[in-house]
This record gives structure tokens, C-alpha cells and sequence, in this order.
């Protein structure tokens, strides 16, 4: 199951060539990767206090610029795979508002579960696996 977040583009996040700045692109995905989290492990304050991770890694690639507009953007989230200690997500940054959808960019993030106190890998509980592949997303 895809999960769908609604970014506004902000007048700061404009560069000088009347587009979004790339690096802004990563804000928009982890507002969204935040909130599909929460969403997905049930919590309503501070999902990372509950469920500790790390983002190892994250890869971008640009399809098309995005420029300042309403309505907002969507950022899709879903989940790729499930592993003992780390989980991938897929997302994309999507326009939605026209006749088609068109893709602005396509996201893979890496994250690895941690413990709070020594900050060391740690394996997925339970809960968390299986909220988690209840989410998984296949070709």
C-alpha cells in the first residue's frame, strides 16, 4: 500500500533558477517518510522515540524540476523490503493536479533500526516487521 503526503512548496525553497533546490527535495521526502512512519507504526507523537532508526542511505534521482505552485505536491512512501535489522522505502514526488500523473522524482532510503541508548543496529521487534510488511509494495 502506497502512502500519499502532501507537500506545499515553500517561497524559500526557490533557487535562482525559479525551482525548487535540489537539496529540498530530500525535506520533502523525510516529511513524508515521517509521517507514513508514524502512520504505519501506529504512533501519534514522536514516532523515532518509540521506534529508534537510523537513514543509512538515500538516493535521488531527478526527473523534472519543480516550481513554485498551488496546489501541493504528492510524496508517495511505501515499502520495498523488510530486513532483520533495516528496511528500504520507495517514494517518488508526484504532480497529481493535471490530467496525468507526472513524476518528479523517484527515492530509495535505507533505514536501520537502532537502540535509543547505545545508538548501536539493533533487529526489528516483532511489531515493527510486521507492521512494516504489511506495507510492502511488489513489482
Amino acid at each position: 500500500m502506497k502512502y500519499t503526503h502532501p507537500v506545499l512548496v515553500r517561497w524559500s525553497d526557490i533557487d535562482s533558477y525559479d525551482h525548487v533546490n535540489n537539496v529540498r527535495y530530500f525535506d520533502y521526502l523525510q516529511e513524508a517518510r515521517i509521517a507514513f512512519l508514524g502512520e504505519v507504526l501506529g504512533v501519534t507523537g514522536d514516532v523515532f522515540a518509540e521506534h529508534s532508526v537510523v537513514l543509512v542511505s538515500q538516493t535521488v534521482d531527478y526527473l523534472r524540476p519543480i516550481m513554485l505552485r498551488h496546489p501541493p505536491y504528492d510524496v508517495d512512501v511505501w515499502v520495498d523490503a523488510v530486513g532483520t535489522t533495516s528496511y528500504t522505502l520507495g517514494s517518488w514526488i508526484v504532480d497529481r493536479s493535471g490530467e496525468s500523473e507526472d513524476v518528479y522524482a523517484k527515492a530509495v532510503s535505507v533505514l536501520v533500526a537502532t537502540d535509543p541508548d547505545t545508538h548501536a543496529k539493533r533487529p526489528l521487534s516483532a511489531s515493527e516487521r510486521a507492521a512494516l510488511l504489511k506495507h510492502v509494495e511488489t513489482a
